[in-house]
């Protein structure tokens, strides 16, 4: 009775009946039935399970039995290939199973799984039955990459001067476990953890940092490698720290150009931040002149004149904080004004007279001070001669008159001038002389001298 190839007819019963008939086909099995352990197929591609019988040139392959095996449910039909009646599939793969396109060899019992999910993962068989040498099997192991689709999820808002905070988390998830890292020259630490699935793995990875205005608009690559891929996905995100620079203010490096006349004078604010900052100018000491125009962060000045003089700040803010900063503008009168260049000469030419008028009558009272000291010194010294002079005046004629007294009755300093005036010490009787010594000479002569009073020679 002919064998019915309807797809009614791939009951449990019609495989078991195949299968036992074609273990007798031969006897002497003398081909080989070539295959390969591992078919590894992306998810969605199509996998081609291969089965070639290599026999004797005259043997002939009758047909070709394809099944998945599952340790718990026994084999579960595929296909049938048959080299009369073409391929049949059962219903629960109707659709998907295919024979390799033409040209095909006759021996060869392949078969295309089109579209490959992951439950098409397992272990399948491949039974050759072949005539006159019998029937043949052969098990493969399919294996279907899922892989992963990753995604990078920012942290929150970074900020200048936070302690260690999460920049970026990167998940990726697929069968088997991908391989998650970091790709930046910024400084961090990563951490990954792993969920695993009945049929994948989940892999997440985190970087923490620091965050610093240096980092600000560095990028962070999350770097994901699977076998399923051909290529290494990235994903990199631009950090985006907040920070506020400290302001300052260019444009009065040279106070000189800024003179009476000048015109397109200008000031400009210097800073940076994250968000970018706003700019406002004010002055301290009222409002802005007439005709300066604030324009983001420059300040433009019309001809100027002396009401531009003032103290001028500069305010900076953003998201994060604000910063200040002022300067002091002083116009000066214009230099190329000849009446004004007149001024300043006679301004200078009357405070170098004043001064040298000054210095001279001090130099006049230092003078007059001096000779005042002088003639009162030497007044003092006058006076103090003229007393010691008197006092040694009187003592000469004291001595005088304490001559001619009794001898008994004068001091020794009266008797010694005598024996020394005596005649008898004398060389000569002519003469007669009293030696009376006179004081030390004072720093300033007398102003009139006389001779000294002597004793008279008896």
């Amino acid at each position: 009775m002919p064998l019915s190839l309807g797809a009614e007819m791939w009951g449990p019963e019609g495989w078991l009946l195949l299968l036992f008939l074609a273990s007798f086909t031969g006897q002497c099995p003398a081909g080989v039935l070539e295959t390969t352990d591992l078919v590894t197929v992306v998810l969605g591609q199509d996998a081609k399970l291969p089965c070639f019988y290599r026999g004797e040139p005259d043997e002939k392959v009758g047909q070709v039995a394809w099944a998945r095996v599952d340790a718990n449910e026994g084999a579960q039909e595929l296909a049938l290939l048959n080299s009369k009646y073409g391929l049949h599939t059962s219903s629960a793969y109707e659709g998907r199973v295919e024979q390799p396109p033409p040209p095909r060899d006759p021996l060869d019992g392949s078969v295309l799984l089109r579209n490959a999910v992951q439950a098409d993962e397992g272990e399948y068989e491949c039974r050759v039955s072949t005539f006159p040498s019998g029937s043949f099997q052969a098990r493969l192991r399919l294996r279907v990459l899922v892989p992963p689709l990753p995604s990078l999820i920012p942290g929150p808002p970074l900020e200048e001067g936070q302690g260690l905070t999460l920049a970026a988390s990167c998940t990726a998830e697929g069968s088997p476990a991908p391989q998650v890292s970091w790709d930046t020259e910024v400084k961090g630490t990563p951490s990954s953890r792993s969920f695993t699935h009945s049929r994948s793995a989940a892999v997440t990875s985190e970087f923490h940092l620091v965050p610093s205005r240096s980092m600000n608009g560095q990028p962070l690559t999350c770097v994901v490698s699977h076998p399923g891929l051909l290529q290494d996905q990235r994903i990199t995100h631009t950090l985006q720290v907040a920070f506020l620079a400290e302001a300052s203010v260019r444009g009065l490096e040279d106070q000189k150009l800024w003179h009476v006349g000048r015109e397109g004078a200008m000031l400009k604010c210097l800073s940076e931040g994250q968000p970018p900052p706003s700019y406002n100018w004010t002055r301290l000491d009222g409002p802005l002149p007439s005709g300066v125009r604030a324009e983001g962060d420059t300040l433009g000045f019309p001809p100027l004149t002396t009401e531009h003089s003032g103290i001028y700040v500069c305010h900076v803010s953003n998201e994060l904080s604000s910063r200040d900063s002022q300067v002091t503008v002083d116009i000066l009168a214009d230099p190329q004004d000849p009446g004004q260049q007149v001024d300043l000469v006679s301004a200078s030419v009357v405070v170098v007279g004043v001064i040298a008028a000054l210095l001279f009558c001090l130099l006049v009272v230092v003078v007059i001070l001096m000779s005042r000291y002088h003639r009162r010194k030497a007044q003092q010294m006058t006076q103090k001669y003229e007393e010691e002079l008197t006092l040694t005046r009187e003592n000469s004629i004291r001595r005088l008159h304490s001559h001619h007294t009794d001898p008994r009755s004068q001091p020794e300093e009266s008797v010694g001038l005598r024996a020394e005036g005596h005649p008898d010490s004398l060389k000569d009787n002519s003469s007669c002389s009293v030696m009376v010594r006179p004081p030390a000479p004072p720093v300033f002569p007398p102003l009139s001298s006389g001779p000294s009073p002597g004793p008279k020679c008896e």
